[in-house]
């Protein structure tokens, strides 16, 4: 029997408390911050509502609630609220995602009601970098993706998602939502790609950004193409952009069971620095 929930939505006068949260583990939060740096809290414009978890009166943790349920800094007392919520809302999220250990008790808490999961990854290697690898040379080739250049970026995009995933983009609306994402990340400059022949054979994207940390995401290679060493220099590419441009630390999640992505991002410089989990609908 869960214990009665103490969470409420927080108000958009909240901010600066809510930030403070987030700021706490600002490698594993950047996602949430990003969006709540840009959109403030508002439900509209953040995509989503930002539960709080409060105790005496002071927040103390964080769950997002829109297109991912992410816990933010939860305590065990916190995943049980944030479950209760959820259960009474009904799942209207496509994922649960978050780091793993706070993750896997909230899905424990809800998977009676919610599942199954179409897949549960339990352990993803959460990594990060704060320099450029000292033995590999950033591929010249690797550059922002232009705004005209979306009928190019596109079919990669839908490839490494679908490959990713499970499942593709393009399901549902007709790909409108997704569309627009990459829209959007090519429109801030942080969509990279190399480009030959009018085709990607590497891709990646800076998807999160704060002041403190952004999140590497995306990072592909074509199926012909692979094995050759282009993830390797590619990413020291985007790294240059994303910690000259962007961010003091760079960093991404990986699947535990791609060992080939793990072994290119440790050449490149990333460590281990935490894990998280994804509860995939």
């Amino acid at each position: 029997m869960l214990t009665t929930s103490t969470t409420r939505v927080l108000e958009p006068h909240e901010l600066d408390a809510a930030l403070a949260v987030l700021d706490r583990d600002p490698i594993s939060n950047a996602f949430v911050a990003a969006r709540v740096q840009v959109a403030g809290l508002d439900p509209w414009r953040l995509g989503g509502e930002m539960w709080g978890w409060y105790t005496g009166g002071r927040l103390e943790s964080l769950c997002y609630a829109g297109a991912n349920l992410v816990p933010i800094c939860a305590t065990p007392e916190a995943v049980r609220g944030f479950a209760e919520r959820a259960l009474r809302a009904g799942r209207r999220c496509s994922s649960i995602v978050g780091p793993a250990d706070t993750t896997a008790e909230l899905w424990s808490l809800l998977e009676p009601s919610w599942g199954p999961a179409r897949e549960v990854r339990a352990h993803q290697p959460l990594m990060a970098t704060t320099s450029m690898p000292a033995d590999i040379a950033p591929d010249p080739h690797v550059r922002r993706v232009h705004k005209d250049e979306m009928d190019v970026i596109m079919p990669a995009c839908v490839a490494m998602f679908t490959e990713e995933v499970g499942v593709s983009p393009l399901a549902g609306d007709g790909g409108l939502l997704y569309q627009a994402r990459v829209a959007e990340l090519v429109g801030a400059g942080r969509s990279f790609a190399r480009v030959e022949n009018g085709r990607v054979v590497f891709k990646a994207e800076i998807g999160a950004a704060t002041r403190h940390a952004c999140q590497i995401q995306g990072v592909w290679v074509a199926p012909e193409f692979r094995g050759r060493g282009l993830s390797e220099t590619g990413m020291a590419a985007v790294l240059r952009y994303a910690l000259g441009e962007v961010a003091p630390v760079a960093s991404l999640y990986v699947n535990d069971f791609n060992t080939a992505a793990r072994a290119a991002y440790r050449r490149v410089g990333f460590q281990e620095v935490g894990a998280f989990m994804s509860v995939l609908f």
